[in-house]
């Protein structure tokens, strides 16, 4: 089957923010995973795993959402500055009732983001905060000149103030953030971003509203007619639930699961298009010139807990079913780059589906976290369209920047190959790189004793001849070739 590309074609940018990470306080996601204090015998830097680091400086990580999630409505910033032995002790009533003891706060959470490489973005507390405690956590992190919050945050050791671009007012308002109704939530942020300081003028605040859950379309209607004009982001919360939209008995386990659980997974994920086109359009009656964004702030698969964990850790494995869902989902992403602007994957790590696992100063890195590497040559390209018929269940998305084109194509299928063919419109002639990703079993995932069992490799079985690139693509697999 021929595919047409049309790179001569201007589409849209494809926003580096689309392959943006979550990290909450919730189970190993930021104490054993990422952060484990300076004193910690495994490899660290002011506290910061160096093998987590070096993993997410790898793929190039562009934003990390922080602190929740569910927790960022009990969180109150300044319980996690100054020093460490006298930080408050909270339960996280959320994630495992378990003892918090704030050792990673603020200043962590920049420290971290300094490490990486990536920017931040803020949750703030709307459901047991208040404005004030929201705008002097705001002063703290950002304020040059001399006032109470930055001469607190100065005598914790901070000078220079952060740079803080994104920042969202409310998390799942409708649910666990509040039991809100859409007109209750959409005066309540109108409120709040009224009072949000903005000190660095040149870059003024990117402030995202809560937005709806799955197909809430209604929230989305509501919000947008009375907050629109408030608003540069609008979040968005899907998940992928195997066995269909029972949260009680629809997760099933991650590994180890029947062929007709493959499929379910995939029409799940696959749901994301719809979900994303009528938001949209949604968003598109009101705001036609599209100044606002969609921002998926979390997504991901979401199974039963591995057997023996705290069932409120939520970690879970992570196998090559997981990277059919990021890849599909990234595919969708390029198509909506007209719309979309940021989406953060839930979580990071050790919890959901996560780029890393980790036990110990032990590290696995996950079938999805390949996926994150291999698709990262799009970040803040231009999508190329083409045109032409596809086989069923495989998927693909191609971009160009800095006179290179990037083709990656999903085959979803469980058994048998595909073979593709790209014209490519006389422009590319010379591959640069090829890489895949795949495995024999559709449950493989790699373990603590056996690090490699699904790994990106080398792909060479292509073609390039007569400005035409021919892909065979085997089932269970991803892949991404880059040209010039």
């Amino acid at each position: 089957m021929t595919i047409d590309l049309l790179p001569k074609k201007k589409g849209p940018k494809i926003s580096k923010y689309l392959y943006g990470q979550f990290s909450e306080h919730l189970g190993r996601g930021i104490y054993g995973g990422i952060y484990v204090g300076p004193d910690s015998d495994i490899p660290n830097e002011n506290g910061m795993r160096k093998d987590v680091v070096n993993a997410l400086k790898q793929i190039k990580v562009p934003v990390l959402r922080w602190p929740g999630g569910l927790f960022a409505d009990t969180y109150h910033w300044m319980d996690g500055i100054g020093p460490k032995d006298k930080r408050k002790k909270i339960v996280n009533t959320n994630w495992g009732d378990v003892t918090e003891n704030n050792a990673f706060g603020t200043h962590e959470y920049f420290e971290l983001l300094r490490q990486i490489g990536a920017e931040p973005y803020i949750a703030i507390n709307m459901g047991s905060g208040t404005i004030r405690e929201m705008a002097e956590w705001i002063e703290y992190m950002t304020m040059p000149g001399e006032s109470p919050m930055a001469d607190l945050r100065r005598k914790n050791g901070r000078k220079d103030p952060w740079k803080l671009r994104f920042l969202g007012i409310g998390n799942e308002a409708w649910g666990g953030g509040g039991q809100m109704r859409a007109e209750y939530y959409s005066d309540l942020y109108r409120q709040y971003q009224s009072f949000v300081p903005q000190y660095d003028k040149d870059h003024p605040m990117y402030k995202v509203a809560c937005g709806p859950s799955e197909d809430d379309y209604e929230w989305t209607d509501k919000v947008m007619k009375i907050a629109g004009p408030f608003l540069n982001g609008l979040s968005l919360h899907y998940y992928t639930l195997p066995a269909g939209e029972d949260w009680v008995s629809s997760k099933t386990s991650a590994t180890g699961f029947s062929e007709d659980l493959w499929w379910k997974t995939i029409k799940r994920t696959k749901k994301m298009d719809e979900i994303v086109t009528k938001h949209s359009n949604i968003m598109d009656h009101y705001d036609p010139e599209k100044k606002s964004d969609l921002v998926i702030d979390e997504w991901g698969t979401w199974y039963d807990v591995e057997k023996g964990t705290n069932p409120g850790f939520l970690f879970q494995q992570n196998t090559i079913r997981d990277a059919m869902v990021a890849a599909i989902n990234f595919n969708i992403f390029h198509k909506h780059a007209d719309r979309l602007y940021m989406a953060n994957i839930a979580q990071t790590v050790n919890v959901l589906q996560s780029m890393l696992l980790t036990d110990g100063p032990k590290m696995i890195k996950t079938p999805t976290y390949y996926v994150f590497d291999m698709y990262k040559n799009h970040m803040d390209a231009q999508r190329v369209d083409g045109f032409g018929d596809v086989p069923e269940n495989v998927s693909y998305t191609a971009s160009q920047k800095n006179g290179q084109l990037t083709i990656s194509v999903v085959n979803y299928n469980l058994d048998g190959s595909e073979k593709l063919d790209f014209d490519l419109e006389n422009q590319f002639g010379k591959v640069v790189s090829a890489t895949i990703l795949t495995a024999n079993k559709m449950d493989a995932h790699n373990t603590f004793d056996n690090l490699d069992v699904v790994k990106e490799e080398k792909y060479e079985d292509y073609q390039l001849s007569n400005d035409n690139l021919s892909i065979q693509v085997p089932n269970k697999s991803v892949i991404t070739v880059v040209l010039k």
